[in-house]
Protein backbone atom coordinates (compact mmCIF):
# COMPACT_ATOMS: atom_id res chain seq x y z
CA UNK A 1 0.00 0.00 0.00
CA UNK A 2 1.14 3.45 -0.92
CA UNK A 3 2.33 6.18 1.67
CA UNK A 4 -1.10 7.92 0.76
CA UNK A 5 -3.39 5.49 2.70
CA UNK A 6 0.03 5.32 5.69
CA UNK A 7 -0.94 8.39 6.45
CA UNK A 8 -4.38 8.17 5.89
CA UNK A 9 -6.72 10.58 8.86
CA UNK A 10 -8.27 7.31 10.88
CA UNK A 11 -11.74 7.95 9.99
CA UNK A 12 -11.47 8.53 6.68
CA UNK A 13 -9.41 5.29 6.42
CA UNK A 14 -12.57 3.69 8.04
CA UNK A 15 -14.85 5.11 5.61
CA UNK A 16 -12.70 4.02 2.73
CA UNK A 17 -13.13 0.50 4.11
CA UNK A 18 -16.57 1.16 4.00
CA UNK A 19 -17.12 1.83 0.77
CA UNK A 20 -14.97 -1.01 -0.37
CA UNK A 21 -15.38 -3.69 1.88
CA UNK A 22 -12.71 -6.16 -0.36
CA UNK A 23 -9.96 -3.39 0.44
CA UNK A 24 -8.27 -0.81 -2.31
CA UNK A 25 -7.72 -2.13 -5.57
CA UNK A 26 -4.52 -2.47 -6.06
CA UNK A 27 -4.41 -0.84 -9.91
CA UNK A 28 -5.42 2.43 -8.61
CA UNK A 29 -2.47 3.05 -6.55
CA UNK A 30 0.13 4.06 -8.93
CA UNK A 31 -2.55 6.80 -10.10
CA UNK A 32 -3.10 7.71 -6.84
CA UNK A 33 1.10 8.26 -6.68
CA UNK A 34 1.29 10.39 -10.22
CA UNK A 35 1.80 14.12 -9.09
CA UNK A 36 -1.67 14.94 -11.42
CA UNK A 37 -3.41 13.63 -7.99
CA UNK A 38 -0.87 14.02 -5.12
CA UNK A 39 -1.52 17.89 -6.23
CA UNK A 40 -5.10 17.96 -5.51
CA UNK A 41 -4.00 16.29 -2.26
CA UNK A 42 -3.07 19.82 -1.37
CA UNK A 43 -6.86 21.01 -1.99
CA UNK A 44 -9.71 20.85 0.34
CA UNK A 45 -13.03 19.82 -0.46
CA UNK A 46 -14.98 22.58 1.60
CA UNK A 47 -13.73 25.34 -1.04
CA UNK A 48 -11.64 27.81 0.92
CA UNK A 49 -14.13 27.47 4.08
CA UNK A 50 -11.53 26.11 6.18
CA UNK A 51 -9.59 29.41 6.41
CA UNK A 52 -11.96 31.28 8.17
CA UNK A 53 -13.47 31.50 11.74
CA UNK A 54 -17.19 31.51 10.09
CA UNK A 55 -16.63 27.62 9.81
CA UNK A 56 -15.48 24.93 11.90
CA UNK A 57 -14.60 21.86 10.02
CA UNK A 58 -14.40 18.51 12.10
CA UNK A 59 -11.19 17.51 10.11
CA UNK A 60 -8.97 18.40 6.26
CA UNK A 61 -10.74 16.51 4.00
CA UNK A 62 -8.84 16.87 0.07
CA UNK A 63 -10.12 16.87 -3.52
CA UNK A 64 -7.74 13.65 -3.47
CA UNK A 65 -9.80 11.71 -0.51
CA UNK A 66 -13.24 13.12 -2.51
CA UNK A 67 -11.35 10.99 -5.78
CA UNK A 68 -10.62 7.69 -3.98
CA UNK A 69 -14.00 7.72 -2.21
CA UNK A 70 -15.41 8.22 -5.62
CA UNK A 71 -13.40 5.47 -6.86
CA UNK A 72 -14.31 3.60 -4.22
CA UNK A 73 -18.05 3.67 -4.65
CA UNK A 74 -17.60 2.98 -8.38
CA UNK A 75 -15.31 -0.16 -8.19
CA UNK A 76 -17.69 -1.72 -5.49
CA UNK A 77 -20.76 -0.99 -7.78
CA UNK A 78 -19.30 -2.13 -10.98
CA UNK A 79 -16.15 -3.72 -10.97
CA UNK A 80 -15.19 -1.60 -13.91
CA UNK A 81 -11.36 -0.24 -14.54
CA UNK A 82 -12.55 2.35 -16.76
CA UNK A 83 -15.68 3.92 -14.81
CA UNK A 84 -13.28 3.55 -11.79
CA UNK A 85 -10.40 5.61 -13.10
CA UNK A 86 -13.02 8.27 -14.80
CA UNK A 87 -14.25 8.85 -10.89
CA UNK A 88 -11.01 9.12 -9.66
CA UNK A 89 -9.56 11.65 -12.25
CA UNK A 90 -12.91 13.26 -12.19
CA UNK A 91 -11.48 16.66 -10.37
CA UNK A 92 -7.77 16.06 -11.43
CA UNK A 93 -8.30 19.89 -13.11
CA UNK A 94 -9.81 21.06 -9.51
CA UNK A 95 -7.79 24.41 -8.72
CA UNK A 96 -6.89 25.71 -5.63
CA UNK A 97 -10.22 27.09 -3.43
CA UNK A 98 -12.17 24.62 -6.01
CA UNK A 99 -15.27 25.85 -6.94
CA UNK A 100 -14.29 29.40 -5.52
CA UNK A 101 -12.84 29.66 -8.96
CA UNK A 102 -16.20 28.75 -11.09
CA UNK A 103 -17.10 31.92 -8.65
CA UNK A 104 -14.96 33.95 -10.22
CA UNK A 105 -15.47 32.60 -13.52
CA UNK A 106 -19.40 33.72 -13.33
CA UNK A 107 -20.65 29.58 -12.91
CA UNK A 108 -22.49 29.93 -9.61
CA UNK A 109 -25.28 27.71 -10.16
CA UNK A 110 -22.97 24.75 -12.58
CA UNK A 111 -20.60 25.06 -10.99
CA UNK A 112 -18.30 23.07 -14.18
CA UNK A 113 -16.33 25.47 -15.98
CA UNK A 114 -12.93 24.12 -13.82
CA UNK A 115 -13.57 20.86 -15.35
CA UNK A 116 -12.77 21.72 -18.95
CA UNK A 117 -8.72 21.15 -18.53
CA UNK A 118 -9.41 17.58 -17.35
CA UNK A 119 -8.90 15.65 -20.65
CA UNK A 120 -5.70 18.24 -21.08
CA UNK A 121 -4.24 17.49 -17.74
CA UNK A 122 -4.56 13.58 -17.81
CA UNK A 123 -3.33 13.90 -21.25
CA UNK A 124 -0.29 15.84 -20.65
CA UNK A 125 1.19 13.48 -17.88
CA UNK A 126 3.28 11.02 -18.70
CA UNK A 127 2.85 9.06 -15.69
CA UNK A 128 -0.73 8.75 -16.20
CA UNK A 129 -0.18 8.13 -19.80
CA UNK A 130 2.06 5.73 -19.49
CA UNK A 131 -0.04 3.64 -17.47
CA UNK A 132 -3.37 3.89 -19.30
CA UNK A 133 -1.69 2.34 -21.94
CA UNK A 134 -0.02 -0.34 -19.97
CA UNK A 135 -3.64 -1.33 -19.04
CA UNK A 136 -4.64 -0.90 -22.55
CA UNK A 137 -7.03 1.57 -21.33
CA UNK A 138 -7.81 4.90 -23.51
CA UNK A 139 -7.57 8.33 -22.91
CA UNK A 140 -11.43 9.01 -24.10
CA UNK A 141 -12.27 6.41 -21.85
CA UNK A 142 -11.32 7.70 -18.43
CA UNK A 143 -11.13 11.52 -19.41
CA UNK A 144 -15.38 12.32 -18.59
CA UNK A 145 -16.94 10.78 -15.68
CA UNK A 146 -20.13 11.74 -17.16
CA UNK A 147 -20.93 9.02 -19.33
CA UNK A 148 -20.61 6.40 -17.14
CA UNK A 149 -24.37 6.98 -15.25
CA UNK A 150 -22.45 5.21 -11.64
CA UNK A 151 -19.89 8.04 -11.61
CA UNK A 152 -22.17 10.70 -12.67
CA UNK A 153 -25.84 11.88 -13.46
CA UNK A 154 -28.20 14.97 -13.61
CA UNK A 155 -29.36 16.57 -10.26
CA UNK A 156 -31.16 15.37 -8.46
CA UNK A 157 -30.34 11.83 -9.17
CA UNK A 158 -27.87 9.32 -6.92
CA UNK A 159 -24.46 8.67 -8.58
CA UNK A 160 -21.40 7.66 -6.77
CA UNK A 161 -20.03 11.69 -6.74
CA UNK A 162 -23.14 13.06 -4.99
CA UNK A 163 -23.29 10.27 -2.39
CA UNK A 164 -19.41 10.31 -1.83
CA UNK A 165 -19.50 14.39 -1.10
CA UNK A 166 -23.14 14.08 0.94
CA UNK A 167 -21.35 11.07 3.28
CA UNK A 168 -17.80 13.03 3.53
CA UNK A 169 -19.49 16.46 4.56
CA UNK A 170 -21.46 14.50 6.66
CA UNK A 171 -18.91 13.42 8.67
CA UNK A 172 -16.47 16.65 9.03
CA UNK A 173 -18.63 20.13 7.79
CA UNK A 174 -18.80 22.50 10.66
CA UNK A 175 -18.86 20.31 13.48
CA UNK A 176 -22.64 19.16 12.55
CA UNK A 177 -23.70 15.77 14.24
CA UNK A 178 -25.02 14.52 10.61
CA UNK A 179 -23.58 11.77 9.95
CA UNK A 180 -21.18 8.97 11.58
CA UNK A 181 -19.51 5.79 10.52
CA UNK A 182 -22.27 3.30 11.30
CA UNK A 183 -24.92 4.75 9.89
CA UNK A 184 -23.07 5.66 6.48
CA UNK A 185 -22.29 1.58 6.72
CA UNK A 186 -25.89 0.78 6.97
CA UNK A 187 -26.83 3.46 4.04
CA UNK A 188 -24.31 2.32 2.01
CA UNK A 189 -25.13 -1.51 2.62
CA UNK A 190 -28.22 -1.31 1.18
CA UNK A 191 -27.71 0.69 -2.00
CA UNK A 192 -27.53 -1.28 -5.14
CA UNK A 193 -27.95 -0.77 -8.82
CA UNK A 194 -31.34 0.01 -10.32
CA UNK A 195 -32.88 1.09 -13.47
CA UNK A 196 -33.93 4.86 -13.68
CA UNK A 197 -37.25 6.04 -15.53
CA UNK A 198 -34.58 6.80 -18.56
CA UNK A 199 -33.51 2.98 -18.45
CA UNK A 200 -30.38 4.05 -17.38
CA UNK A 201 -28.32 2.36 -14.30
CA UNK A 202 -28.45 4.56 -11.08
CA UNK A 203 -27.61 3.86 -7.84
CA UNK A 204 -31.01 3.77 -5.19
CA UNK A 205 -31.95 2.10 -2.57
CA UNK A 206 -33.60 -1.22 -1.33
CA UNK A 207 -35.67 -0.30 1.13
CA UNK A 208 -38.00 2.65 1.61
CA UNK A 209 -36.78 2.86 5.08
CA UNK A 210 -33.27 3.12 4.56
CA UNK A 211 -34.07 5.36 1.41
CA UNK A 212 -35.94 7.95 3.99
CA UNK A 213 -32.95 8.18 6.29
CA UNK A 214 -30.70 9.29 3.61
CA UNK A 215 -32.93 12.07 2.74
CA UNK A 216 -33.56 13.07 5.91
CA UNK A 217 -29.85 13.12 6.71
CA UNK A 218 -28.73 14.38 3.39
CA UNK A 219 -31.09 17.57 3.71
CA UNK A 220 -29.70 18.80 6.61
CA UNK A 221 -26.51 19.57 4.07
CA UNK A 222 -28.36 20.81 1.54
CA UNK A 223 -29.10 24.09 2.80
CA UNK A 224 -25.29 24.64 3.78
CA UNK A 225 -24.67 24.77 0.52
CA UNK A 226 -26.55 27.56 -1.01
CA UNK A 227 -26.55 29.86 2.69
CA UNK A 228 -25.49 33.13 2.83
CA UNK A 229 -22.04 32.47 4.40
CA UNK A 230 -21.07 29.69 1.87
CA UNK A 231 -22.13 31.83 -0.94
CA UNK A 232 -20.42 35.23 0.77
CA UNK A 233 -17.21 32.81 1.57
CA UNK A 234 -16.75 31.60 -1.55
CA UNK A 235 -17.38 34.68 -3.19
CA UNK A 236 -14.85 36.68 -1.29
CA UNK A 237 -12.02 34.25 -1.68
CA UNK A 238 -12.98 34.63 -6.06
CA UNK A 239 -12.81 38.51 -5.80
CA UNK A 240 -9.76 37.83 -3.81
CA UNK A 241 -7.87 35.99 -6.58
CA UNK A 242 -9.28 38.21 -9.17
CA UNK A 243 -7.56 41.20 -7.51
CA UNK A 244 -4.90 39.05 -7.35
CA UNK A 245 -4.87 38.34 -10.57
CA UNK A 246 -5.05 41.96 -12.29
CA UNK A 247 -1.73 42.91 -9.97
CA UNK A 248 0.15 40.04 -11.09
CA UNK A 249 0.92 38.58 -7.53
CA UNK A 250 -1.30 35.31 -8.41
CA UNK A 251 -1.32 33.66 -11.87
CA UNK A 252 -3.61 30.64 -13.77
CA UNK A 253 -0.81 28.19 -13.44
CA UNK A 254 -0.34 29.26 -9.96
CA UNK A 255 -4.02 27.77 -9.71
CA UNK A 256 -2.77 24.37 -11.19
CA UNK A 257 0.28 24.12 -9.14
CA UNK A 258 0.66 25.71 -6.01
CA UNK A 259 -1.16 24.07 -2.98
CA UNK A 260 -3.52 26.26 -0.90
CA UNK A 261 -1.29 27.24 1.68
CA UNK A 262 0.99 28.41 -1.01
CA UNK A 263 -1.59 30.52 -2.66
CA UNK A 264 -2.90 32.19 0.90
CA UNK A 265 0.84 33.17 1.39
CA UNK A 266 1.05 35.38 -1.68
CA UNK A 267 -2.44 36.92 -0.57
CA UNK A 268 -1.35 37.48 2.92
CA UNK A 269 2.17 39.23 1.31
CA UNK A 270 0.12 41.19 -1.19
CA UNK A 271 1.93 44.07 -1.94
CA UNK A 272 -1.90 45.60 -1.65
CA UNK A 273 -2.88 46.21 1.79
CA UNK A 274 -6.28 45.93 1.11
CA UNK A 275 -6.15 42.68 -0.15
CA UNK A 276 -4.00 41.87 2.76
CA UNK A 277 -5.54 43.29 5.30
CA UNK A 278 -8.89 42.30 4.30
CA UNK A 279 -8.13 38.65 3.85
CA UNK A 280 -6.73 38.77 7.59
CA UNK A 281 -10.28 40.44 8.88
CA UNK A 282 -11.90 37.52 6.61
CA UNK A 283 -9.68 34.64 8.46
CA UNK A 284 -10.59 35.79 12.08
CA UNK A 285 -14.36 36.89 11.73
CA UNK A 286 -16.84 34.35 12.61
CA UNK A 287 -19.70 36.55 11.55
CA UNK A 288 -21.61 36.74 8.53
CA UNK A 289 -24.67 38.93 7.36
CA UNK A 290 -27.72 38.47 5.86
CA UNK A 291 -30.23 41.31 3.92
CA UNK A 292 -33.24 42.09 1.61
CA UNK A 293 -31.13 45.28 0.55
CA UNK A 294 -27.98 46.17 -0.64
CA UNK A 295 -25.42 47.09 1.93
CA UNK A 296 -22.79 49.60 1.31
CA UNK A 297 -19.28 50.17 2.31
CA UNK A 298 -19.36 46.90 3.20
CA UNK A 299 -18.59 43.75 1.51
CA UNK A 300 -21.56 42.52 0.09
CA UNK A 301 -23.20 40.34 -2.67
CA UNK A 302 -25.82 38.70 -4.04
CA UNK A 303 -26.16 35.66 -2.80
CA UNK A 304 -25.68 32.47 -5.49
CA UNK A 305 -25.37 28.82 -5.43
CA UNK A 306 -25.57 25.43 -7.12
CA UNK A 307 -28.78 23.86 -5.69
CA UNK A 308 -27.96 20.00 -4.72
CA UNK A 309 -30.38 17.57 -3.81
CA UNK A 310 -31.31 13.89 -3.85
CA UNK A 311 -34.04 12.31 -4.69
CA UNK A 312 -32.56 8.28 -4.51
CA UNK A 313 -34.57 5.58 -6.59
CA UNK A 314 -35.88 2.90 -4.27
CA UNK A 315 -37.42 -0.76 -5.05
CA UNK A 316 -41.14 -0.62 -4.90
CA UNK A 317 -42.40 -3.91 -5.52
CA UNK A 318 -42.05 -4.89 -9.13
CA UNK A 319 -40.88 -1.39 -10.46
CA UNK A 320 -38.42 1.13 -9.03
CA UNK A 321 -39.58 4.16 -8.16
CA UNK A 322 -38.52 7.92 -6.79
CA UNK A 323 -39.31 7.69 -3.16
CA UNK A 324 -40.49 11.09 -2.82
CA UNK A 325 -43.34 9.52 -4.76
CA UNK A 326 -43.72 7.09 -1.94
CA UNK A 327 -42.66 8.73 0.91
CA UNK A 328 -44.95 11.89 1.85
CA UNK A 329 -42.52 12.49 5.00
CA UNK A 330 -39.22 12.64 2.04
CA UNK A 331 -41.65 14.88 -0.39
CA UNK A 332 -42.00 17.09 2.55
CA UNK A 333 -38.55 17.41 2.98
CA UNK A 334 -37.45 18.04 -0.77
CA UNK A 335 -40.25 20.48 -1.22
CA UNK A 336 -39.27 22.61 1.89
CA UNK A 337 -36.17 22.60 1.00
CA UNK A 338 -36.64 23.78 -2.88
CA UNK A 339 -38.71 26.55 -1.43
CA UNK A 340 -35.86 27.95 0.83
CA UNK A 341 -34.64 30.94 -0.26
CA UNK A 342 -31.92 32.89 1.59
CA UNK A 343 -31.95 36.37 1.83
CA UNK A 344 -30.94 38.33 -1.42
CA UNK A 345 -27.94 39.49 -0.25
CA UNK A 346 -25.24 39.03 2.39
CA UNK A 347 -22.21 41.37 3.73
CA UNK A 348 -19.14 41.14 5.85
CA UNK A 349 -18.43 44.04 8.23
CA UNK A 350 -15.51 45.53 6.11
CA UNK A 351 -14.77 46.09 2.44
CA UNK A 352 -12.38 44.83 0.11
Amino acid sequence: MNQYFEKLNPIVKEYFNILSPDGIPEFICEYIDTDEMKRIGKIGTACGTNYTNIYNHKFWYTNLDHSIGVALIVWNFTKDKKQTLAGLFHDIATPTFKHCIDFMNGDHEKQESTEMLTSDIIKNSKEIMNLLKRDNIKLEEVEDYHKYPIADNDTPQLSADRLEYTFSNGLYFDSFDILNLDLIKEIYNDIEILIDESNEKELGFRNVEVAEKFVDKASKLWPCWRETRNSLVMQFLADVVRKSFELGEITKKDLYTLSEKEVIEKIENSKDKNISNSFRKFRETDKVYASDEFVYNKYCIEIKNKVRYIIPLVRNMDDNIRINKISSKTNDIITNYLNYKPKKYGYLEFEL
